[in-house]
């Protein structure tokens, strides 16, 4: 039996069914252009006026997400870089109400590993009326600050810690504006020497409690980085797993050892079936080693760096993690 609240909910997006909502990070986007390709789009689709709603540094997209579900629109155009998509996501989690990315900034993560168009504003909006709707999972990860505070945030692509949260602190941010993720190259660089491996113990799903030393650990809903850069080969980002990949280089040549691994193994053997062959042939102990499972819980020597799709969060000591399947509608293109 719905409850009156429910009821409510579903009259309004029954009378709201030819209304979007957009939720644009203003410094992130042509708001002229973006505008002008709305309007088309409404004329387009015969939708009635969009719901506008604006991120600001109180509110970077949950709280817009939440105020689109009240509104009962049918479908929310997420207008921003990862920051955006990553909060609004959380906004409308279990919501079933679809979120259409319109992708800006410079990562761009979830949107490649749906194939959105990256760069052509018009056809990202056109995915609005004309896109098809997936259900994806969504990462849930429960992280504990130095002070004992706990937080809880979802993620749409990877959370990492170790070097990898290092070199989103360490980037600069005008050089990130200027070329990109290239940036990140750049940072990784100027760090790589003074950064010292994590020491941590981990639980996946069922297991006993197991010690590891790693430079690197990820932990994934999907795979794919810029520039097409394979990290998790095995992810998909409707299988119901979280993917998990430890970088443990030891030495210089650790480091190019897990360079031929994303680039080669990733990239091109994994791509096809003589390749994969090829790699389990290979018994050498590997600088990349990959984990599947449903909730992973880490702890860790004292506090560590941690980033969540791409975007620095501070130091943690403790991180429980944890897949959602299937809790986020996304549309993507029709092709």
């Amino acid at each position: 039996m719905s409850t009156p609240a429910a009821a409510a909910t579903s009259e309004n997006r029954a009378a709201d069914r030819d209304r979007i909502a957009i939720i644009v990070n203003p410094t992130k986007v042509d708001m002229r252009a973006f505008r002008s390709a709305i309007a088309d789009a409404e004329a387009a689709a015969g939708w009635r006026p969009s719901l506008w709603l604006e991120t600001s540094v109180d509110d970077p997209g949950q709280g817009r997400a939440r105020e689109a579900i009240e509104a009962g629109v049918s479908a929310v155009l997420a207008a921003g870089g990862d920051g955006t998509v990553r909060a609004v996501a959380e906004g409308l989690l279990d919501s079933g109400i679809p979120m259409v990315l319109v992708p800006s900034g410079t990562g761009n993560l979830l949107a490649r590993n749906l194939d959105v168009p990256i760069g052509r504003l018009t056809d990202a909006v056109s995915m609005a009326a004309e896109g098809v709707d997936q259900a994806i999972d969504v990462g849930i990860a429960e992280i504990t600050r130095a002070d004992g505070t706990i937080e809880k945030h979802a993620f749409v692509v990877m959370i990492g810690i170790g070097l990898d949260a290092k070199m989103i602190s360490a980037t600069n941010p005008e050089l990130k504006k200027r070329v990109g993720w290239l940036a990140y190259v750049e940072a990784v660089a100027r760090i790589a020497r003074d950064v010292d491996a994590v020491r941590l113990r981990y639980t996946l799903d069922a297991s006993a409690e197991r010690s590891t030393t790693v430079h690197t650990l990820l932990i994934g809903n999907c795979g794919t980085l810029p520039g097409g850069v394979l990290l998790l080969p095995e992810a998909q980002i409707d299988d119901g797993l979280l993917d998990v990949v430890a970088m443990r280089p030891r030495n210089l040549w650790g480091w190019m050892r897990v360079s031929y691994a994303v680039v080669w193994e990733n990239g091109v053997l994994q791509r096809s079936k003589v390749g994969r062959r090829i790699m389990a042939a290979d018994k050498r102990v590997r600088a990349l080693r990959y984990f599947q499972g449903r909730h992973m819980t880490l702890a860790f020597d004292g506090p560590e760096d941690f980033e969540i799709d791409g975007e620095e969060m501070g130091q943690v000591t403790a991180i429980d993690v944890r897949v959602a399947p299937a809790s986020l509608v996304v549309r993507v293109p029709r092709s």
